[in-house]
């Protein structure tokens, strides 16, 4: 595995059984990303990209191939450590935000390292609140935030254990264009400015286009990768897909 790489996967499988019937998901999947880089994964209905991001997570076991977070091979832990190392080092963001209601902002926040049992650092709290725009909203219950509000608590909270690798599953599937486009541009100073790496399932091409780098997911293996891709390239890229898939 290479040490530099923030995700190595290496001929990734995956299979969904049921009784004696085995149904392939991922077949062959080969993926890396470096430290600082910021990834999209899309593909049409079905292809594997919510499977995908469950392996990476370890949420999910695959049957064959290796993921490697940060040089740690997941697949290798058990169901402990693999938590363990979930908790610690992979921030997740997800389309409905996952805040607890009956917590203010702040609560939200520092819940990860509760959980961990890890030392709180006020002063990066106060450094990702100020970099996420949610310094004066941090008193604020869910309810008294914006959907764009509390997406931008979420991916705070998703900083603050500093992961290793952060996972967001369509951050703005649940948001307005103007409020997405916001959220887009915070991710994307995440990576430059904090130099945090973030791989990102979505299905919008404007979405896609703030990332380094798309990623094309097609009957669960990488069809094709779009270097500085742009909303229109992806389209033309995902109208082929779709168009070569139709039965």
């Amino acid at each position: 595995m290479n040490q530099q790489l923030a995700l190595d996967v290496q001929d990734l499988g995956y299979s969904y059984r049921t009784g004696r019937l085995e149904t392939p998901v991922l077949t062959g999947v080969d993926l890396m990303v470096e430290q600082g880089e910021f990834v999209a994964i899309m593909g049409p209905s079905g292809s594997g990209k919510s499977t995908l991001l469950n392996c990476i997570a370890g949420l999910d076991t695959p049957q064959n191939g290796r993921i490697a977070v940060s040089g740690v091979a997941i697949h290798e832990l058990d169901e402990t450590d693999r938590t363990l190392f979930r908790r610690e080092q992979i921030g997740f963001v997800y389309q409905d935000y996952g805040l607890i209601e009956s917590l203010d902002a702040r609560a939200n926040i520092e819940l990860p390292m509760r959980m961990s049992r890890r030392v709180m650092d006020p002063h990066w709290l106060n450094q990702l609140a100020h970099a996420t725009g949610i310094v004066h909203y941090l008193a604020r219950r869910p309810a008294q935030l914006s959907g764009g509000q509390q997406q931008r608590v979420a991916i705070t909270r998703a900083l603050m254990t500093r992961p290793k690798l952060v996972i967001a599953d369509e951050p703005t599937g649940a948001l307005d264009t103007r409020t997405s486009a916001a959220v887009l541009t915070l991710l994307r100073e995440c990576v430059d400015d904090l130099g945090q790496t973030i791989v990102m399932v979505t299905h919008d091409p404007v979405a896609a286009s703030y990332s380094d780098s798309v990623i094309l997911l097609v009957d669960g293996h990488v069809e094709d990768r779009i270097k500085a891709p742009r909303a229109e390239t992806i389209a033309e890229h995902l109208a082929k897909l779709e168009a070569a898939t139709d039965p």
